[in-house]
């Protein structure tokens, strides 16, 4: 791995970049123990130490030398540079630098850069009424919080993508680096565009340890973790030791080959006529102690560059007398008296050495997206709807519909670069493919004739790992952009860490009122769990809805919309808004259209409708027949029409759903329903046989307060699959059109004995049908080629 061996820092500049990062040192420390006399004025005692210690000093020391440093070439350079701390346990770090260059106190003006503000900055952290002990949302500058561990290399590459002037630097923990989804995106080099995109800059941080256990790359030695890096695409510099000055030297000037290097990168790619080939980034290797500048040794066991100083060093501070003498001695070693005026102000050399304000990176608007967030140029819906004749008289193809929708919104948007797709190798396959008429897969790497629709500039950015198009996304959107992801249902599952991360980060921003609101996280969901027939059981789970609906009302959004059109409506709608997680399940296969353009739009506005085409009630319904998913939907109206032909005299209200959190209470849910309203749908004292996409628990808990509640009887997957027929799939979970209407004769009690025949027919029906498919290998005729409204 190269070092660089040079001292490109005089006295000065050594003697202020250690000063900067001893008091950055220093506000940390006193941010994990410290609830009184922060410029120690007086000898400590218990009373000055928080009765809970909680925080990270291990990373700590090491993210502080890399933001001194960063600010070195930024003041140099005028560079527009952003920091992402995949160690984000290492909180004091941040903070404490924000704080330093007056970020935190620009953000939070009543922590002043004095000593009143200090004691303020130091008894917030990890303290009731105050911030976590992360990189949380309240940190100004940053996009990753890094409390789960993974996700800051993707993040920082969605950051670089279309920021052609920016530089993000992304620290990862050496445990992080453990990590799978950390591990996929190091392959994030072979997508990135250097005439239009910005440049990420990896360092790696080897301080040897985790929580308990020594860090896998930190012990394989530096000719195998040499070869791993090049072979992963990147060009490796060594930054390695234990002596203050000597490191500030050896980082100062890899620093600087590194950003020379991205330079000369860019410029090349930037100014040739033909693209050249693909270059290896450079990274840094930065190898110090965990826990540097800590206390040596505690209780007589060894702390500082062990797992020890992973979290709090000194845990007994308060009641041991020893402990408390330590941390004195820790706190007075960065000789604070030399950092800040009798006043607890930063001396003027301290602050001579952070950037100007429009440079600093805890002010970086790209932290805050929503200040740089354009909204997108989007083509008329209404332009590529279906033409609707009849309801249900044709079919049509929702994802392929919307695909050529997106297709123009590419080209609309073009000129401000600020769209982008992402997807696990499935955009044909779920037949978004009009997109490629207008652009093509990200891709940097080698290219054959065989391939298609590969472009160095593309919008599509897909990668065979659901981790790494999640992280690219939210990274893209948290820095000011639009996107969507699109994949199957199934397997969306694998992301499910990651949402509850970023609703938890969008649930936050929502209370902070300098955070801008960001453009919302939209997933399409199609392969979908009743279309899965031909890949079977392993790909057949409709449970991502359940895991979303888990988080706070104000985040999450879900929609199941019945056809192209109402598909149309509901993603240009979700392309518009702010501070969502959208969840869009629809099919790719052929499917019948209901709704003509302005039913579909008026439907989707409303969320949920009777349709009145389908429906026979004149007000006063026998029972209720309602639908939510494209599926379920089909096999409803296949039932009432069944039911129609065998038993005319009964009055069906059909109600299909669109915007799944309708069914909530109006109390629960912003979307939601009131009583009056979800009575006068649904009735309160008529049977509603309701047929829904997924698990059926999740209606009954939208519903369980609804006085209506004991007449529901709710239909969905109830984990019964294989690789079978489509009818097949419905019917394994009772599903179908069949058990649909026997559910109606068995809950209406003006049917009874009188309807016995009938029932004994549709049971019959789904007997003859397994005996056609398991003979035939296809679904029945009347199945098959079954439409609403055609006479029999």
């Amino acid at each position: 791995m190269q070092q660089i061996d040079a001292t490109p820092l005089s006295d000065e500049e050594l003697q202020g970049l250690d000063a900067y990062w001893r008091a950055a040192n220093y506000l940390s420390v006193g941010q994990i123990y410290l609830l009184a006399n922060p410029l120690l004025k007086e000898p400590l005692g218990p009373d000055h130490i928080k009765p809970r210690l909680l925080g990270h000093w291990g990373t700590t020391p090491g993210l502080n030398l890399i933001y001194a440093h960063l600010n070195r070439v930024i003041r140099q350079r005028e560079r527009d540079l952003m920091y992402v701390i995949g160690p984000g346990h290492g909180g004091p770090a941040i903070v404490a630098n924000t704080w330093l260059e007056g970020s935190w106190t620009a953000t939070y003006p009543n922590t002043t850069q004095d000593e009143p503000g200090m004691a303020r900055l130091f008894k917030q952290f990890s303290f009731p009424g105050g911030i976590p002990s992360h990189v949380a949302p309240e940190v100004p500058g940053s996009i990753n919080e890094g409390g789960e561990l993974g996700y800051s290399l993707s993040h920082a590459y969605g950051a670089a993508a279309d920021n052609p002037d920016l530089v993000v630097a992304c620290v990862i923990g050496d445990g992080e680096a453990e990590t799978g989804p950390l591990a996929t995106s190091w392959h994030c080099n072979k997508f990135v565009d250097p005439r239009r995109d910005g440049a990420v800059l990896p360092i790696l941080h080897l301080n040897g340890y985790k929580i308990a256990n020594p860090a896998v790359l930190a012990r394989i030695g530096d000719e195998e973790l040499t070869a791993l890096l090049r072979g992963l695409g990147h060009e490796p510099y060594l930054v390695e030791g234990s002596d203050p000055a000597t490191v500030h030297q050896a980082l100062a000037a890899t620093l600087d080959r590194c950003l020379d290097r991205i330079d000369e990168i860019q410029l090349e790619a930037r100014t040739a006529e033909t693209p050249p080939g693909r270059s290896a980034w450079p990274m840094i290797v930065l190898k110090t102690p965990k826990g540097w500048t800590g206390p040596h040794t505690v209780d007589g066991e060894p702390v500082e560059d062990t797992w020890r100083s992973h979290q709090v060093p000194l845990s007994g501070v308060r009641s041991n007398d020893d402990h408390l003498r330590q941390l004195e001695d820790w706190l007075r070693s960065y000789r604070p008296e030399e950092l800040f005026d009798a006043d607890g102000r930063p001396v003027e050399r301290l602050l001579e050495l952070a950037p100007p304000p429009s440079l600093r990176m805890g002010s970086s608007p790209h932290a805050n997206g929503g200040v740089l967030t354009r909204d997108l140029e989007l083509p008329d819906p209404a332009d590529h709807a279906v033409p609707v004749k009849a309801p249900g008289a044709e079919d049509g193809e929702p994802t392929k519909v919307f695909g050529q929708y997106l297709r123009d919104a590419f080209v609309l948007n073009e000129p401000h670069r600020n769209l982008r797709l992402f997807g696990p190798d499935e955009t044909e396959s779920n037949r978004l493919n009009a997109v490629y008429e207008v652009t093509g897969k990200a891709w940097v790497a080698e290219r054959r004739d065989t391939d298609r629709n590969l472009a160095i500039d593309g919008r599509v950015l897909e990668m065979l790992s659901e981790h790494t198009c999640q992280g690219w996304l939210e990274g893209y959107l948290l820095t000011g952009r639009h996107g969507l992801f699109s994949s199957y249902e199934a397997f969306v599952h694998i992301v499910d860490s990651m949402v509850n991360q970023h609703a938890k980060w969008l649930k936050s921003i929502n209370r902070l009122d300098w955070r801008r609101p960001v453009p919302s996280l939209n997933y399409l969901l199609t392969s979908h769990v009743w279309r899965q027939d031909h890949n079977g059981f392993s790909h057949q789970d409709p449970g991502f809805i359940d895991h979303v609906v888990n988080k706070k009302a104000e985040v999450v959004r879900v929609y199941l919309p019945p056809d192209a059109n109402t598909l149309l409506s509901t993603m240009d709608h979700c392309l518009r808004t702010r501070n969502y997680i959208n969840v869009v399940v629809a099919g790719k296969q052929p499917q019948p259209n209901w709704l003509d353009w302005e039913s579909a739009a008026l439907h989707c506005a409303r969320g949920i409708g009777v349709w009145d085409f389908a429906s026979n009630d004149d007000g006063e319904p026998d029972v209720v027949m309602a639908c939510a998913g494209d599926v379920p939907t089909l096999e409803t109206m296949a039932a009432v029409d069944l039911l129609r032909e065998h038993l005319p005299q009964l009055k069906v209200r059909v109600v299909n759903v669109v915007d799944l959190m309708r069914l909530q209470d109006a109390t629960e849910h912003p979307h939601g329903l009131t009583d009056p309203e979800f009575d006068a749908l649904f009735t309160t004292d008529k049977p509603v046989i309701f047929a829904y996409h997924g698990y059926p628990w999740l209606i009954h808990r939208l519903t369980y307060r609804r006085r209506g509640h004991a007449n529901l009887h709710v239909r969905g997957y109830i984990e019964e699959g294989t690789t079978t027929t489509p009818f097949d799939m419905v019917v394994l979970n009772n599903l179908d059109r069949y058990h649909l209407a026997m559910d109606v004769i068995d809950r209406v009690p003006s049917l009874g004995s009188r309807a016995a025949s009938v029932r004994q027919h549709f049971s019959d029906q789904r007997v003859r049908h397994r005996a056609h498919t398991t003979t035939y290998g296809e679904d029945l005729p009347e199945v098959r080629d079954w439409r609403w409204g055609r006479p029999r």
